[in-house]
């Protein structure tokens, strides 16, 4: 055996998630619903200027990043994005939106959304305790 890294790109290795994640959900008689998704915020010139994405499985769905272009944050860009996920996804069999954000990037941003802290993970450095919120659909 030998153990390399690798993308999930790779399609060997993509089809083997899909087909072994699909497998155990359907085994474990789960819905899968499995989606990827990438909503995107650009400036009249075409450019991207923010970006949010993640996955919905199973009953939630999971933002994994939202990222504002430095020089225009505070315009309401972040709020947007996130609406426009939990509009793409309310109604169709996700209860909850989850995410992780540390203590440097955002938690005060999701709390002012409606998102309930679940758990904070201490670290020695403040900055890097990690935030754990839930809201539902």
């Amino acid at each position: 055996m030998n153990i390399l890294k690798k993308s999930e790109d790779d399609d060997k290795v993509g089809e083997f998630i899909n087909v072994a994640f699909t497998d155990y959900a359907e085994v474990s008689n789960v819905e899968l619903n499995f989606e990827e998704y990438c909503f995107v915020a650009e400036n009249d010139e075409g450019e991207v200027i923010g970006a949010i994405t993640g996955r919905a499985y199973y009953n939630e769905v999971h933002i994994g990043d939202l990222i504002i272009d430095a020089k225009c944050r505070g315009q309401r860009i972040g709020s947007q994005l996130v609406k426009a996920v939990e509009e793409e996804y309310n109604g169709r069999g996700y209860t909850k939106i989850t995410l992780t954000t540390f203590g440097f990037q955002a938690p005060i941003f999701y709390k002012k959304l409606g998102y309930s802290l679940e758990f904070v993970r201490k670290d020695e450095d403040p900055q890097l305790c990690k935030y754990f919120y839930c809201k539902a659909l």
